[in-house]
């Protein structure tokens, strides 16, 4: 696998926000957001087999891990990996764009898929496959960047209309006041969260934190 980092920090988004993590980075993305936070992640990166990267894992003494980009979809050896972490008991949270079909990654005990779904101002929406929100359960997450109001109604709709019976996460693009965003959930008293990136708060966008 091409990895582009692997370091130990806390998670700072979601249902998990706070807890001590390992990431994995993988290198290589299929989508070209706008406000991609990761475009180091594109192209460079360090080959490793399975086993060296579950020996650098090892090392954190950390039981958490989650899998990241980029896209880690990508690499063809990814569901291996997971699985292979998965003999070790450790707890795995999938991070992935939402433009490649999850169905046979669902349901694994241990494992969270984390899925993003793109809005109008990624210029990446058009490649989302929302039949993936069906396949995910109450042990899941479902994830919005919001950049504007056309975003957040863009997202309320997919809401409506896709009904996701896990954890949904309504995050601004970092930079953006989150004043607005929070506002609007609160008026239509939307089932969703808010997020706002704690890593960022603690520690801007230095990377590997």
């Amino acid at each position: 696998m091409k990895i582009n980092e692997l370091f130990y920090s806390l998670q700072g988004e979601g249902t998990l926000v706070g807890t001590p993590t390992v990431f994995l980075r993988a290198t290589g993305c299929n989508l070209r957001c706008n406000y991609c936070d990761t475009t180091y992640a594109y192209q460079k990166g360090k080959e490793m087999s399975i086993p060296e990267i579950v020996d650098e894992i090892i090392k954190f003494s950390c039981p958490n891990v989650c899998i990241t980009g980029g896209e880690p979809l990508l690499q063809k050896d990814t569901p291996k990996l997971i699985e292979r972490l998965l003999e070790k008991k450790y707890t795995i949270c999938l991070e992935t764009n939402g433009s490649i079909d999850i169905k046979n990654l669902v349901g694994k005990k241990s494992v969270m898929i984390s899925l993003d779904i793109k809005c109008p101002s990624s210029d990446s929406h058009q490649q989302m496959i929302m039949e993936n929100i069906s396949y995910l359960s109450k042990a899941d997450q479902l994830k919005f960047i919001i950049k504007d109001k056309k975003d957040y109604d863009y997202a309320k709709k997919i809401l409506h209309e896709c009904r996701p019976t896990c954890a949904v996460f309504f995050q601004p693009v970092w930079g953006i006041p989150p004043k607005k965003l929070a506002s609007w959930i609160l008026h239509d008293a939307l089932p969703v969260r808010l997020s706002l990136q704690l890593h960022k708060v603690i520690w801007g966008t230095k990377r590997g934190v």
